[in-house]
């Protein structure tokens, strides 16, 4: 994908270690320092968030280019891409050590595992979630995605402080059966809490983060069952976006061309609630 430059910023894929090593520390800065996630020895000592998927992903960065020297990218926004032709050949996906993911091989085409998104509190604005969308949109048309799908989590690991949002994603998200992950057995975390009747939509709409609601948006979907991820103080779902549901208006807006296929998901200003 080409680079997309906007002022400043610059969204682009990491090329460099350096590059990966700016990732890496915003991710620790965000996940340990602000959200207080559990690090072992070493992520403490490095001051890195890692692990063995990095080296095969795509990363997608956001980078302030007046604040960067040579070398040294200033990083303040990131995602991780990890096509299933690439997991193939590797470790299989990240998110299967939560859920499980073999009812996806009956999904026809390209399928892309989304996650380790975040974006440092000083730039967390409407424009560099923006901007940030219009980089997986090119990352998409490029490599011919069709489903994007990762797990997104609610903050802390009490189920029952969040029971509106997860029995609304239950009973009005779910994904179809043939393709529908399903949290593995051990950790599995029943959705449903609450009968369809109780839910208040206000109130579970209000419990949602926000990058969750964005990818309801785009006609998002959820697997079956929630995951609580005591590393991370989480409660994750699955959520899982066919790129074919969603609009092409803003290809056209950014790029002034009609896309190759109908897959565009860039610049939704509703991701930032």
């Amino acid at each position: 994908m080409q680079p997309i430059v906007v002022n400043s910023l610059e969204v682009r894929l990491a090329e460099t270690r350096a590059d990966l090593d700016a990732a890496q520390a915003l991710r620790y800065k965000v996940f340990y320092e602000e959200m207080q996630a559990n690090a072992s020895a070493e992520t403490r000592s490095l001051e890195r968030d890692f692990d063995k998927f990095d080296p095969v992903c795509d990363h997608l960065l956001v980078v302030d280019r007046d604040r960067s020297s040579h070398g040294a990218p200033c990083v303040v926004g990131t995602y991780r891409f990890l096509r299933r032709s690439v997991a193939q050949r590797n470790f299989g996906f990240y998110s299967a050590d939560e859920y499980d993911l073999r009812a996806l091989s009956s999904f026809p085409g390209e399928i892309m595992e989304l996650g380790r998104s975040c974006v440092d509190i000083d730039y967390r604005t409407r424009f560099v979630m923006q901007l940030l969308w219009r980089g997986i949109a090119e990352y998409v048309a490029c490599h011919q995605v069709e489903l994007m799908f990762g797990c997104a989590s609610f903050a802390g690991t009490d189920p029952m402080q969040m029971m509106q949002g997860l029995s609304y994603l239950h009973h009005r998200h779910m994904a179809p059966a043939s393709w529908r992950p399903r949290a593995l057995k051990e950790r599995y975390v029943d959705m449903a809490l609450l009968p369809a009747e109780k839910v208040d939509e206000a109130l579970a709409l209000r419990q949602l983060p926000p990058l969750l609601k964005g990818y309801l948006r785009l006609s998002g979907y959820v697997g079956d069952g929630a995951v609580i991820d005591p590393q991370f103080n989480t409660t994750d779902v699955c959520i899982l976006v066919e790129t074919m549901q969603v609009t092409d208006k803003y290809y056209r807006h950014y790029r002034g061309e009609a896309p190759r296929f109908n897959a565009q998901v860039a610049g939704e200003p509703a991701l930032v609630s």
